[in-house]
């Protein structure tokens, strides 16, 4: 689906969801984005924004990182100020990732999941990953640089299967829809 929203400057994707039970290793679920040239905007991604990373120039920063859930609202925040990112850039794909390193964990085994994609106090988008629930990882957005240089907004909600690293590899090499 895609928003009449152009021109985007600064955008948050917001993700929750719910702890694991007592005792059970923790649910950890990641906010990672992709940024792809102008010259090949399906290609491999130019640099990758995830835990522990931000993007070379400072326009792309996770804000708050959980490993866990635990926490009140939304226990990851990314950050993507698209009004700065360098005209040599002219895609940007944000996807989720489950981090699997206890198993495999699929969006329907965790509670509570959720993402949120607002501009200001503009909501873009909203999803709970039901129809991804099969899914170990999924994309949630694709920000694509118009002719006029203003970016637009595209939900692409599609899951994937395998690891994160895979999974970040892979998020962005095909068009929507496909």
């Amino acid at each position: 689906m895609s928003t009449p929203n152009k021109d985007l400057a600064k955008v948050e994707v917001r993700l929750k969801w719910d702890p694991s039970p007592p005792g059970a290793p923790a649910h950890d679920l990641d906010i990672i984005a992709a940024t792809y040239p102008a010259d090949e905007p399906y290609g491999n991604p130019s640099y990758l924004v995830h835990f522990d990373s931000r993007s070379p120039d400072g326009t792309i920063t996770l804000n708050r990182d959980s490993r866990t859930g635990q926490g009140l609202g939304f226990d990851e925040v990314m950050t993507l100020e698209l009004n700065r990112l360098s005209a040599a850039y002219a895609r940007v794909v944000v996807g989720v990732a489950i981090q699997q390193r206890d198993g495999r964990r699929t969006f329907a085994d965790i509670a509570s999941t959720g993402v949120q994609i607002r501009e200001g106090y503009t909501n873009l988008a909203e999803d709970d990953f039901s129809s991804v629930g099969g899914a170990t990882a999924a994309t949630v957005a694709e920000f694509v640089r118009g002719g006029s240089g203003g970016w637009e907004f595209h939900e692409t909600i599609r899951g994937f299967e395998g690891d994160p690293g895979s999974f970040a590899a892979t998020m962005g090499s095909s068009t929507p829809g496909t």
